[in-house]
């Protein structure tokens, strides 16, 4: 047989594969009792387009250099953070930001920690392969070079036309975008403890000690779900809010450190230094450390965070541009215990489990 006949045969031979298997692909638990992340008209959440993203999402050949994914920095077992201070780029260049996890993303307002106008999936990922301050995969000025390693893979020209069959199958960007995206909206967690104890509070899903700090949690007297609602644990899920929690204040005057000021890097307000989006709670466990910087280590040093008003407050210094939200609260050491026991038990371990979410690439590295 001609070897490009064989090539047409083994494509269609994929197309159908693929076509069949999809739709047992899509993550949505079963479980979930909220609808599914909306999904823009020109890019619904078809399971094909959702299989590519998958496959994009963890391939190396993404990245200009070919040897950092998307997965690289959001790793599934982390609630798709990376356990860092900080992200690292794939020149070794520190990001300012610590990667932020990416559960439940599909439902939120805003994508990043500070930048109010990166409010679609389809977007955001132009920064991370695209940007040059930092530079996270230096996709910028290999855009042919990466193309070409997909087209040369007969696999993937099969997944492009079955995720994208009104343009051909066309291998481009704004593609790759799409179904990364597309695989994003299916990152849905939904299954903690806290979830079993909200669809039956007498399942015993929660200890004792996690109901606990969970009616410590919603108390007026710590008001933690006054910035992060459920059931995302986030009010960037309701809309674009930014805060700041008191972390800083360099000059008497609430200042952050230069290149990490949050908000105002975007509006030029200096009402919003230091105003960050709410991070999700969910999987909060083994998302460490924490804040926008990765500055705090340890869930008890958040708690001692915004028990005292504000890490600047510890030090005799709050911030006048303090979020009225974190006021400070007292709290002993046995309600420490039981609020750690509840932030714990917002762990689902069902999503960081899920192979339908972990890289395909799982047993043979984290490359095809």
């Amino acid at each position: 047989m001609p070897r490009s006949a064989f090539a047409i045969l083994f494509s269609t031979a994929l197309i159908v594969m693929i076509a069949w298997t999809a739709p047992f692909l899509v993550a949505q638990p079963a479980s979930a009792p909220w609808p599914p992340p909306p999904a823009p008209a020109d890019n619904p959440t078809t399971p094909e387009r959702v299989e590519l993203g998958r496959y994009l999402f963890y391939d190396v050949r993404l990245s200009g250099p070919g040897y950092m994914s998307c997965g690289t920095c959001h790793r599934p077992e982390l609630g798709f953070s990376d356990g860092r201070r900080v992200a690292i780029g794939i020149t070794g260049e520190r990001h300012p930001r610590n990667t932020p996890g990416l559960a439940n993303v599909g439902y939120f307002q805003v994508l990043t920690w500070a930048n109010p106008s990166e409010t679609r999936l389809e977007e955001q990922s132009i920064r991370p392969l695209f940007g040059r301050d930092p530079i996270e995969m230096m996709a910028e000025g290999r855009q042919a070079d990466i193309l070409a390693r997909f087209e040369a893979d007969l696999a993937y020209r099969a997944r492009f036309q079955a995720a994208f069959p009104e343009t051909g199958g066309a291998i481009d960007f704004p593609a790759i975008r799409m179904a990364i995206a597309a695989f994003q909206r299916t990152l849905i967690s939904a299954d903690t403890p806290y979830d079993r104890h909200v669809r039956d509070p007498a399942s015993g899903a929660l200890s004792p000690e996690a109901e606990r700090g969970m009616d410590l949690f919603f108390s007026d007297r710590l008001a933690c779900g006054t910035c992060h609602l459920p059931p995302h644990f986030t009010d960037a899920a309701v809309e674009p809010r930014f805060h700041n929690t008191g972390l800083y204040n360099l000059d008497g005057a609430g200042a952050y450190p230069e290149g990490n000021q949050g908000l105002i890097e975007h509006t030029g307000d200096p009402a919003t230094m230091g105003r960050f989006r709410t991070p999700s709670l969910r999987n909060v466990a083994v998302t460490a450390p924490y804040m926008h910087d990765g500055s705090i280590a340890t869930l008890d040093d958040v708690i001692s965070h915004y028990a005292a008003g504000g890490r600047a407050a510890l030090s005799g210094e709050p911030s006048p541009l303090t979020s009225p939200h974190v006021r400070g609260f007292p709290i002993r050491e046995t309600e420490r215990a039981s609020l750690t026991a509840f932030l714990h038990a917002l762990t689902d371990a069902t999503f960081l489990a899920d192979a339908r979410i972990q890289s395909p690439y799982r047993w043979r590295g984290n490359a095809p």
